[in-house]
């Protein structure tokens, strides 16, 4: 009997929440965070050889739930079940919003090596100790009006400090939702992705600010999109999802 191959590195979805809710989130195609970040996994298994796996973190909570952190505990028993069945297995953890800040506050497990986090929400009290030799890029659009910007980039100052190797990509007109120059959003991540896997070369302007000095202005490590991804490369037009 043949058994298959375990992956060789591993991509985890954490999709986004509320601030409170202690109900279990809707099944299937009510669950809209969890649509969004369909297309987002449709891209990464198109990008990605076959031995990447990308999983979707399931949580048993709507909500981060104050000092409960319900998301958080979900995704470090994901990281858990993979360390089991997969071994030592290099990660990349993906999350929007309410998941980019489970995905940041998670980041210290084993098996990650860096963190994308798109729209992500980051508290400024959240702790950063635990982002200390990973790779993080946060990755921002100027229209959101659920998480702050300003947050997101003050966190890569605060992290790159602290030993993080980080990097801010802002997306003119982006939106929380991610809608508003969607093509732009899936394309960027598959690179990052497959970037700090190092399944493809990392855009020049994001490793870049991944190697400045811990020293560095928030300024310095904050990259355009269009620096990152040459205009016209993405498809301009079109929502790519919920």
């Amino acid at each position: 009997m043949t058994h298959p191959r375990p992956p060789a590195a591993a991509v985890l979805l954490l999709h986004g929440g509320r601030e409170t809710g202690l109900g279990v989130p809707p099944p299937g195609p009510f669950n809209l965070p969890a649509v969004r970040m369909r297309p987002f996994a449709r891209v990464l298994r198109g990008a990605l050889p076959g031995e990447v796996v990308v999983r979707a973190v399931r949580y048993g909570h709507r909500g981060w739930n104050g000092d409960r952190a319900d998301p958080l505990h979900d995704a470090v028993r994901a990281l858990d079940v993979l360390r089991r069945t997969a071994g030592e297995v290099p990660v990349v953890l993906l999350g929007h919003s309410m998941g980019g800040r489970a995905a940041l506050a998670a980041a210290g497990h084993p098996l990650v090596r860096g963190v994308v986090g798109l729209a992500p929400w980051c508290p400024p009290g959240d702790r950063t100790a635990q982002l200390a030799g990973r790779d993080v890029v946060l990755v921002h659009g100027t229209r959101d009006r659920v998480t702050n910007p300003a947050d997101s980039r003050a966190l890569t100052e605060r992290a790159r400090k602290g030993g993080a190797r980080t990097c801010l990509v802002t997306v003119p007109g982006g939106d929380h939702a991610m809608l508003r120059r969607a093509g732009a959003w899936h394309r960027l991540t598959a690179a990052l992705v497959a970037g700090l896997l190092d399944r493809a070369p990392m855009p020049g302007a994001v490793a870049d600010a991944l190697r400045l000095p811990p020293g560095a202005t928030a300024e310095e490590g904050t990259v355009d999109l269009d620096r990152v991804l040459p205009p016209g490369s993405y498809a301009s037009g079109g929502t790519g999802g919920a």
